[in-house]
């Protein structure tokens, strides 16, 4: 978003519309914020209203500008309170999954739908909002269902490829033994608009089409189809390079770093990707993610030496609950060294880090996840 839509001229006739504010959800000092207004996507975008401290909409994942101006429409008609119909169910939608309260926004956000006229300008907007929020509530069959249902009834467009990926996501984390026929037929349905999504004719950012992309791969490999799987990496990975080519700035070529490494993963060729996050690195020097993402390309390719020391480097810039992540990865170096006991002792030293961390920042499923591997390592000595 900061590389590709903030920056769109088109945005400035906004300027003077709201206040601005961008919030790095690793700062431990924002921690207050972000238990009051809760982030499990990055990125999310928020409209508060600041008279009443509440989140008027609260919208997970990126959006063109197309998209965020209407976004500024709909926050600003629930915050002037005139919104009925559809329009008030939107908004209310979107009032509830600002508060965190995904179930309560997914049966309004449907409500919306079930009421709008069939040409509804919004259809295609709350349909993405409902998703979003089934799929927090973790509701997958009826998010996967929905998404069958109404992509028929939305026009051709980024919010319908969105919609249809989050689709697939939901149809993939659906679980078999509930309608194990059903849900079969949903992924296979939902693959088919996925694969439909990535038409030419339908006009999306890069890293969106990029992530369409990655769900498709996703359902390839849970289909047991590892050459489907790799064919489509070799597409996707082609797409982000040919993209990241084209990026005319250091910053918005690093936006593919993180997918060109998936795909990359799929094909079994690490190194096809190793030059380009050294050169990320070398570009973004205060930037923890390139020397974060090559300790662990390095540690699949059995450079042990260089992967501690790209760790090294990404935790003297990395904070937050993502320095967990860094951490967890630096055990696992130590673990391909044969170093179990410096493995333990990242491992104490990230626990006693989480401690420092509020909720919001260090989940309970992270810590859980840090204290069985070490566990497990000291478990193996």
């Amino acid at each position: 978003m900061r590389a590709f839509v903030f920056t769109d001229k088109a945005l400035a006739r906004h300027a003077g519309r709201f206040v601005w504010l961008e919030l790095n959800t690793d700062v431990p000092g924002n921690a207050e914020f972000l238990e009051k207004y809760p982030v499990e996507n990055w990125p999310t975008l928020f409209i508060i209203d600041a008279r009443e401290e509440k989140a008027l909409v609260r919208f997970a994942g990126s959006a063109t500008v197309p998209q965020l101006e209407r976004l500024f429409e709909d926050g600003e008609r629930a915050w002037r309170g005139v919104a009925q119909g559809p329009e008030g169910l939107l908004a209310r939608g979107d009032a509830l999954y600002g508060e965190g309260k995904s179930a309560e926004a997914a049966d309004v956000l449907a409500q919306a739908l079930a009421e709008a006229p069939a040409d509804w300008s919004r259809r295609g907007r709350a349909l993405e909002s409902l998703l979003i929020a089934q799929y927090g509530a973790q509701r997958y069959e009826d998010c996967a269902r929905a998404a069958q249902a109404e992509l028929s009834r939305v026009p051709h467009s980024a919010s319908w490829a969105n919609a249809a990926a989050l689709g697939l996501s939901c149809a993939l984390e659906a679980p078999d033994d509930a309608d194990a026929a059903g849900v079969k037929e949903l992924r296979a349905s939902l693959e088919a608009r996925a694969r439909e999504a990535l038409s030419p004719g339908i006009a999306m950012p890069a890293d969106d089409r990029s992530g369409v992309y990655d769900v498709l791969v996703q359902a390839r490999l849970s289909a047991r189809d590892e050459s489907g799987a790799k064919a489509l990496a070799e597409q996707w990975l082609s797409f982000l390079e040919g993209e990241a080519a084209r990026a005319p700035t250091p910053e918005q070529r690093t936006v593919f770093d993180s997918h060109r490494i998936s795909a990359a993963l799929v094909l079994g060729d690490l190194m096809r990707v190793v030059p380009a996050i050294e050169q990320s690195e070398k570009d973004l020097p205060d930037d923890y993610n390139p020397p974060a993402r090559l300790a662990n390309l390095y540690r699949r390719l059995g450079r042990l030496d260089d992967a501690l020391a790209a760790s090294t480097r990404a935790l003297a810039k990395v904070q937050g609950g993502r320095r967990l992540r860094v951490l967890s990865d630096r055990a696992d170096i130590h673990l391909a060294r044969g170093e179990r006991d410096a493995a333990a002792r990242t491992l104490e030293e990230a626990l006693a880090y989480a401690k420092t961390l509020s909720g919001a920042q260090a989940s309970q499923r992270q810590v859980s996840a840090l204290e069985k591997k070490l566990a497990d390592v000291k478990g193996k000595r």
